[in-house]
């Protein structure tokens, strides 16, 4: 099975290109309504691919986690994804995604692997209104291929934030030093409603205002709105626009590509760029280094997203007299 997962070092040379690698899977299909659906996660989340081992439930776990399994002296909490998205089958799920995100390692249990797909971000779209709302926020982009499939890319942020609450730590928030700059604004991007909505609670508890997009084209939208704004009032975009944050991996436009057009640009060449990714291996920061981001911070922590934002608008603007 892991196979799929060799030539990682071709495959870190895509970033900055606006390309992506998809790992294609399927949960069985839904006896109400007869469809086989494909879902992808991105292969840098991936680990590797193996049938399921022996299960070890465990008492008080939400409904779709199955249990634990021992992977070379590793606990790892396995999720159910037909259960979790809601897909009802009888189909057995015998292969076990190994994902790590952020350090948290966890299986999923699907139905079957298929391929390994190489595609551009701009091919992979904004999920339609009614699919988000169906999905509850579940897939953060739809791409169509040539076979007329619909691939849906999942989001992992979710998935471990509704079964691990790992994120769901108040303490970490009430601990936040508000930055007390009243006319500091920062524009985020991130395709993952699970960190955009993380993102919000660390801005507002440092009481920074703040212009949020889900994706860098959208970003890139915004920026160029502000700039036509900051010249009608006389100033420049670097004067309303304090930072950036991005995440790297989002439809349409991925982080690298948003870094090196915003860093390219005079009119934003001066606006710090932060990269806020689950993606934290050296390799990823390396390359956010290498189209310009000013600093890398892993996902999720509030309280050091909080001092790095704190210190880079410190260091832009003056005290507050």
């Amino acid at each position: 099975m892991s196979e799929l997962l060799k030539s990682i070092d071709a495959r870190t040379k895509l970033a900055g290109t606006n390309k992506l690698e998809i790992l294609l899977f399927s949960l069985g299909e839904d006896q109400r309504t007869g469809r086989r659906e494909t879902f992808g996660i991105n292969v840098f989340k991936v680990r590797e691919v193996m049938r399921t081992p022996a299960i070890t439930a465990a008492p008080d776990m939400p409904p779709a986690v199955e249990g634990m399994v021992s992977l070379r002296g590793m606990l790892v909490p396995v999720v159910d994804l037909a259960k979790y998205s809601g897909v009802m089958t009888d189909t057995p799920r015998e292969i076990m995604i190994v994902t790590e995100y952020n350090g948290h390692t966890q299986g999923f249990l699907v139905e079957a692997v298929d391929t390994i797909l190489r595609l551009d971000w701009s091919m992979m779209r904004v999920p339609p209104e009614m699919l988000m709302a169906q999905m509850g926020g579940l897939v953060t982009a739809v791409t169509e291929l040539e076979d007329n499939r619909l691939i849906m890319m999942m989001d992992v942020e979710k998935v471990l934030s509704d079964t691990a609450r790992y994120d769901d730590d108040d303490i970490q928030f009430k601990s936040i030093v508000p930055l007390e700059k009243p006319d500091v604004t920062v524009f985020f991007c991130d395709d993952s409603i699970v960190a955009r909505r993380q993102i919000e609670r660390t801005l507002d508890a440092m009481g920074v205002k703040y212009v949020g997009a889900t994706n860098g084209r959208q970003m890139w939208d915004e920026l160029e709105k502000m700039a036509t704004y900051a010249k009608a009032i006389g100033k420049t975009p670097a004067e309303v626009i304090s930072l950036i944050l991005t995440d790297i991996e989002m439809p349409e436009m991925d982080g690298y590509i948003l870094t090196k057009k915003v860093k390219n640009d005079s009119r934003f060449a001066a606006i710090p760029v932060i990269m806020h990714s689950s993606l934290s291996g050296m390799s990823n920061q390396k390359l956010g280094l290498s189209v310009g981001v000013d600093e890398y911070v892993p996902k999720f922590e509030a309280q050091r997203l909080s001092e790095v934002l704190s210190r880079r608008l410190n260091e832009r603007l003056p005290a507050t007299v």
